[in-house]
């Protein structure tokens, strides 16, 4: 355990004492387990520490006292027994240790909550934070990060937007503030090339992990981050992006920066959903006007026209705004929808569960899967599985075969 941990370690902040050891790998192995803003990990976590959690639950011993007393760390009986489930197939010593040794091959380092790299503004994420980021390039940057500023948008991004992102983002650079996005197309690829270009410090979140450079086509602009920056994710390395995680990353990316500045948004978009997160973290959020006739700014009107949004135009406008915290909530939805939205007429991709959303993510076209190889891939339950895909079913995006369940053709990722 120990050679396999100093693989995914910074070089000289090796783990000395067995029970240190022994509480990094049980951390790890919660990483390797759990889906991103599993929020009942985060608060058996917060409840036993990873060790004692890690030995209640294989040992069985965590849901028998709960059986006796209707719940466990404070979490019901019910909610408890639907992670037991999920978490089963995953949980495994032996896989973490494997993970640690492709991990340590790939350069990857993992920093844990505690570690002097560790983002302490991710803790304001409470029981969704994650068990630990996996980190290609300089660990050192996540020190870096306060201040620092989210520059988000669309991937079909237009030139104006690309050219305010490089107003925004070269004024930032020059003003010393570090630089968050999501390493995607459009407006996240500028914001990252003009703190490259400008030496400033820039992280790139990941929604798979840190061994797919996702999008391919930004490959070789993710490898230059880790040569100058860093590529951040809380998914180990073998994990696929998927909708579902790509959700969930937005909220990384808004919490590991002092303030979220949006773009360019359509009417739903990732974009969008970051926004949300901001929002609920309570922190700065500023939104970039644009063509009344763009319908890439179609979001950011709807941040300025609902919710407690500033307008930017400038770097200016930005400075003032991370003096001033953001109070207003906005809602979360499963998707990347806002509330009470509905899509276009037979547009149904955007309307769907979680369990639905998570199962879709895992399933193929033309190639079945077992229900139980559909919830092991999705990290659901085998009743959270069934429901989505009875959900999916129902908007014929999903369909059973005798060999088992397969994704309708032509159907959005």
């Amino acid at each position: 355990m120990r050679v396999a941990l100093s693989g995914v370690s910074k070089p000289g902040t090796d783990a000395t004492g067995d029970d240190e050891v022994r509480a990094r790998i049980a951390q790890l192995a919660w990483s390797c387990t759990v889906e991103p803003g599993d929020a009942t990990a985060g608060l058996l976590l917060g409840a036993l520490g990873p060790v004692a959690a890690l030995d209640a639950v294989t040992s069985g011993a965590l849901l028998q006292r709960a059986r006796e007393r209707g719940s466990g760390a404070g979490i019901p009986l019910a909610d408890l027994a639907s992670a037991l489930e999920r978490w089963r197939d995953r949980l495994d010593i032996d896989r973490t240790l494997a993970i640690l040794r492709n991990s340590a091959k790939l350069g990857v380092l993992a920093v844990l909550p505690g570690d002097p790299e560790w983002p302490t503004q991710l803790d304001d994420l409470g029981p969704h934070a994650p068990c630990a980021l996996w980190v290609r390039g300089s660990v050192d940057t996540l020190r870096g990060l306060a201040p620092s500023v989210a520059l988000v948008g669309a991937r079909a991004s237009t030139t104006y937007g690309e050219d305010v992102t490089v107003r925004l983002a070269s004024g930032l650079a020059n003003r010393g503030y570090a630089l968050v996005s999501g390493g995607a197309y459009g407006i996240d690829a500028v914001a990252h090339r003009v703190a490259l270009a400008e030496d400033a410090a820039t992280v790139a979140v990941l929604a798979g992990g840190p061994d797919r450079l996702y999008p391919q086509g930004n490959r070789a602009l993710l490898e230059r981050i880790i040569a100058q920056g860093a590529l951040v994710s809380e998914l180990p390395v073998g994990q696929a992006p998927t909708r579902w995680r790509f959700l969930q990353r937005n909220r990384i990316i808004s919490a590991l920066a002092s303030a979220t500045v949006v773009v360019e948004a359509g009417r739903r978009s990732g974009a969008a959903n970051t926004a949300a997160h901001t929002l609920t973290l309570g922190r700065p959020l500023g939104a970039v006007p644009g063509p009344v006739t763009s319908a890439a700014s179609v979001g950011c009107h709807r941040l300025l026209r609902e919710t407690d949004a500033t307008l930017i135009t400038s770097v200016d406008d930005i400075v003032e705004m991370l003096g001033q915290g953001q109070t207003a909530e906005l809602a979360l939805p499963d998707g990347a929808s806002w509330p009470g939205e509905r899509g276009p007429v037979g547009d149904v991709s955007e309307r769907l569960s979680s369990n639905a959303v998570r199962a879709k993510d895992a399933l193929r076209v033309g190639r079945p899967q077992r229900i139980d190889a559909v919830g092991s891939s999705a990290g659901l339950t085998t009743a959270e599985t069934a429901a989505g895909l009875a959900e999916l079913e129902t908007h014929q995006l999903a369909r059973e075969t005798a060999a088992g369940w397969v994704k309708a053709p032509n159907t959005r990722r």
